[in-house]
């Protein structure tokens, strides 16, 4: 019997950290290229994704700057981020590439195609987000402001609200691939889900609360796309624990 060579060990582990290297710098890459174009039009980006506000504040009215450097930077870190948000499937793909070759047969046709449903998942709530909760939101915030308050918001303040907006109607959208994961990972089984299902419904009723202005129309329109998403994750689930069993069979 041969015992491993800690130097053969050694230099596997440089060559991975080489390897990580590489796919870092081409994803740094691609991302500054992006947003050099973005960049070209970070202020008609930034108009566009103003416009949910601007349609629902008061006439004669207009956003404004606080900080001096607002009107120049604000627009440069959108188009920062909306660089980052098209590159996601690059990222993925170097991250994909990175990973698969340590993985079973069964792994990679299971983690690839959670991969790509993740992030058809996360554009799927920024643009129901954007599309649909938005001009709820605003609509709402907009008309409850009080006699003698000027609606005007501060360009910076209404990107981070937006981003942070994005980031949590992305992640509520991946209830599927959490529900799968929790599956595949042997920690629930669909049984155990479906029997909660009266919690999960009250779940995110309550998160559609926190995330959405306080009326009942917007907190439905999140908690049952939502409660929609489970049930799909739980059906998957069920489909790919039927299909493991009939693999080890």
């Amino acid at each position: 019997m041969t015992r491993p060579n800690p130097q053969d060990s050694e230099q596997s582990f440089f060559s991975h950290l080489v390897e990580l290297r590489d796919r870092l710098l081409k994803v740094v890459l691609c991302v500054l290229l992006v947003f050099i174009g973005t960049a070209s039009y970070a202020n008609e980006i930034y108009a566009y994704l103003a416009e949910p506000l601007l349609a629902h504040m008061p006439k004669n009215s207009s956003m404004i700057a606080i900080d001096v450097a607002s009107p120049f930077f604000t627009p440069f870190k959108l188009a920062f981020v909306v660089a980052v948000f098209a590159a996601i499937p690059f990222i993925l793909y170097q991250f994909w590439g990175f990973v698969a070759p340590g993985l079973y047969r069964h792994e990679k046709l299971m983690v690839l195609p959670l991969l790509v449903a993740s992030t058809l998942l996360f554009y799927g709530g920024a643009a129901f987000a954007y599309f649909l909760v938005f001009p709820l939101v605003f609509g709402y915030l907009t008309a409850t402001a009080p006699a003698g308050v000027a609606v005007m918001t501060d360009i910076a303040t209404y990107l981070d609200f937006v981003l942070g907006m994005f980031f949590a109607f992305g992640v509520c959208f991946e209830v599927p691939i959490f529900t799968i994961v929790l599956v595949w990972a042997g920690i629930v089984s669909p049984e155990s889900l479906a029997e909660k299902r009266p919690y999960v419904i009250v779940g995110v009723f309550v998160v559609a609360m926190f995330l959405t202005p306080p009326d009942a129309l917007s907190q439905t329109l999140l908690a049952v796309p939502m409660w929609m998403l489970f049930e799909s994750g739980l059906l998957f689930s069920r489909l790919f624990v039927g299909k493991r069993s009939d693999e080890s069979s």
